[in-house]
């Protein structure tokens, strides 16, 4: 079943994509959803043209990815933490604790862009990835520190 991505959606593609996804998967959560809409003749040609006609605002979005991931640059955020004498974390660290440690150095990103690279368990130093733009993706290091 093929389907014309109407916003993005993670691990499957960026909005106006079409991807081959499976029925099931489709019928039952993209379109009622409203994620997705069949990509019928119809629906292709419409598409196209929105394509066509943002094109030179789809350049302006670029570009303010690329001025948030030059702004972000090599900043290494502190993240507090409650953490055990053996340097465990107690709980866990959250997208939404890194994107307020952005917003407190000044950059607005969303927590739904930024995922980790592997799961901060203890007291160190981490990598997250800040997905701003289909084209433009941005490492963002930070150190978890004890509270």
């Amino acid at each position: 079943m093929e389907v014309i991505l109407k916003d993005d959606v993670k691990g499957l593609g960026y909005k106006n994509d079409i991807v081959a996804v499976k029925p099931g998967y489709g019928r039952n959560y993209l379109l009622p959803q409203g994620l997705a809409v069949l990509a019928d003749k119809t629906n292709k040609k419409i598409v196209a043209e929105n394509v066509r006609q943002a094109a030179h605002k789809a350049d302006k979005i670029k570009g303010d990815a690329q001025a948030v991931a030059d702004q972000i640059g090599d900043m290494v955020l502190e993240i507090p933490a409650k953490v055990g004498e053996s340097g465990k974390i107690f709980g866990r660290v959250t997208t939404l604790q890194l994107a307020d440690a952005l917003k407190a150095k000044g950059v607005e990103v969303d927590r739904k862009r930024l995922s980790f690279d592997s799961e901060p368990g203890s007291v160190g130093e981490y990598t997250a990835t800040a997905d701003l733009h289909r084209e433009v993706k941005h490492k963002v290091r930070f150190n978890v520190v004890a509270e």
